[in-house]
């Protein structure tokens, strides 16, 4: 169920940038809805889909090399709409046009001056002649193919070229990412002067649409049954679901023994009590420990966790009767770190919501958030009016606990977790830091450590604390918490908490690491 059914759209190619999710969320911020497709589509399948522009990503992969990632050969033949390359787009769209692409003897990373050649390009219409821009490239363009001219150069390099009578444009540098101030504008002027889009994205525009594909797919009769975690995703996903057809959905809050301390009690009399949702609390706290018995891979855990959840809402749906439907808040980064462009191997992880689930499943799904970034989703949930409460907490995963566990999940394991956790987020609130950052939690790590408490020497766990800055968790920095903070929950997690003696801090970025651990 797609909420594009009626929208206008731009298509990016992914060529497995680290930056392709910032180019969809820059579209999507002008009002323009857009969706990442593979390399290799199918022209034929881009074309159905009648975009106003199609968007080439950039790559850590140079153009000239075997196995190099390259589109539909017949793609600039028989696509009829606006085209722009982004850094290895822009190379890609040369050396397959007869034009040049080699090593640069100046690598260009990080901030470069823009100086414009041609001013009257519609591409950097409204833009100052000299500008700071983002590079990240070790290829550069050399020799132009027939028909195209140079709009812009920097001091090593040229930056950008078009042939505006094809509509095919190209730039070196990246406009989608913050480093590139101005970048914003260049984006939207390939929208609406060059695409000429409309900008009809926005989230009454979601809200309208997906109350009709749920009640198309639903029908007059049937029920449905909600997976609520209590987190942002699955609490709008379900709001949504009751605006299309009311007290037909019945909402199951699991508690599967990986939620935070006193977290499923908290949440189940929020949701009842602020949200006209009909729910019911399910303990299966024994069920997940239970499967997740000496398992250490991450994968294999999040798969378990998935099987447990459907043999738990199948059970539950076949007493309430008449259940066809099962909702899910999967949103669109769940869709794109589970789908790889370049085969199984460069997956970076099954989801619970997208690659847990098992094969053969008796409920069919609604995904009524598949297209959504969890940006987007905050702004619907307000119009919806889910409660503050819930739009503003942290991201949690769909196996909780679990995938923040190192090594295997054993409910002493789960103790230790959830009492770190419950102190990182009162000195969090104490400090008024829980707001400024994303997403904070602890890490239990499978390794124990040497420790002094009063004359004793302790050999205990070790908890990571993670904290960071994004907008939409596609790409995110570690935040820099104040070290007095720091303190402050490292001296009570080792005081406070038997069997934890190290706190560390984790300075890693995303990417090249990954938010969650695991």
């Amino acid at each position: 169920m797609t909420p594009a059914t009626q929208h206008e759209i731009v298509i990016i190619l992914d060529f497995g940038s680290q930056y392709t999710q910032l180019i969809a969320r820059r579209v999507r911020e002008a009002g323009v809805y857009c969706e990442i497709l593979p390399f290799n589509t199918p022209v034929e399948r881009i074309i159905a889909r009648q975009p106003k522009g199609l968007i080439l990503s950039g790559s850590p992969s140079s153009v000239y090399q075997e196995g190099a990632p390259r589109p539909d050969a017949k793609l600039l033949q028989l696509l009829d709409c606006p085209l722009l390359g982004i850094c290895y787009g822009l190379q890609i769209l040369a050396f397959d046009m007869g034009g040049a692409v080699q090593s640069s003897p100046n690598r260009e990373f990080g901030y470069a001056r823009l100086k414009l050649v041609d001013s009257g390009s519609a591409l950097f219409r409204g833009l100052p002649s000299e500008m700071d821009v983002w590079m990240s490239h070790g290829d550069q363009v050399t020799s132009l193919p027939d028909g195209f001219h140079v709009t812009a150069l920097t001091d090593d390099a040229l930056n950008a070229f078009e042939d505006a009578s094809r509509r095919i444009f190209g730039v070196q540098f990246h406009p989608e990412v913050a480093h590139t101030p101005l970048g914003a504008t260049l984006i939207r002027n390939f929208l609406f002067e060059i695409c000429h889009c409309r900008g009809d994205w926005s989230p009454q525009a979601v809200i309208e649409e997906q109350i009709n594909n749920i009640r198309q797919a639903v029908g007059e009769k049937s029920a449905v049954v909600s997976g609520l975690s209590g987190g942002v995703d699955s609490t709008v996903a379900a709001a949504l679901v009751h605006r299309a057809i009311g007290d037909r959905q019945t909402c199951i809050f699991v508690d599967n023994g990986l939620l935070r301390d006193g977290e499923f009690d908290s949440t189940l009399a929020l949701l009842q009590q602020r949200m006209k949702l009909q729910i019911e609390g399910v303990r299966a706290g024994e069920l997940f420990l239970g499967a997740l018995k000496g398992v250490t891979d991450p994968e294999e855990k999040r798969k378990r966790i998935g099987k447990v959840f459907i043999d738990v809402f199948e059970s539950n749906a076949r007493r309430l009767g008449n259940v066809e439907f099962l909702v899910q808040g999967t949103l669109y980064p769940d869709v794109i770190e589970s789908v790889s462009v370049r085969g199984p191997s460069a997956v970076i992880k099954s989801h619970h919501n997208v690659g847990g689930l098992p094969e053969k499943m008796h409920l069919k799904l609604i995904e009524p958030l598949r297209e959504l970034f969890k940006d987007e989703v905050r702004l619907i949930g307000r119009e919806l009016g889910v409660p503050e409460e819930i739009l503003t907490r942290h991201p949690f995963p769909g196996p909780g606990l679990a995938v923040r566990i190192i090594g295997e999940v054993t409910e002493e394991r789960v103790r230790l977790l959830q009492a770190a956790d419950r102190i990182l987020d009162e000195e969090l609130r104490a400090a008024s830091l829980y707001d400024s950052v994303w997403q904070a939690f602890p890490v239990l790590l499978p390794v124990s450590t040497v420790g002094v408490m009063g004359d004793e020497r302790t050999y205990e766990k070790v908890v990571a604390i993670r904290a960071v800055t994004s907008v939409d968790g596609m790409t995110a920095d570690w935040a820099r918490l104040p070290h007095d903070a720091l303190a402050r929950i490292s001296s009570r997690i080792i005081s406070e908490i038997r069997g934890i003696n190290r706190v560390v801090y984790d300075i890693s970025s995303k990417p090249p690491s990954t938010i969650e651990w695991e």
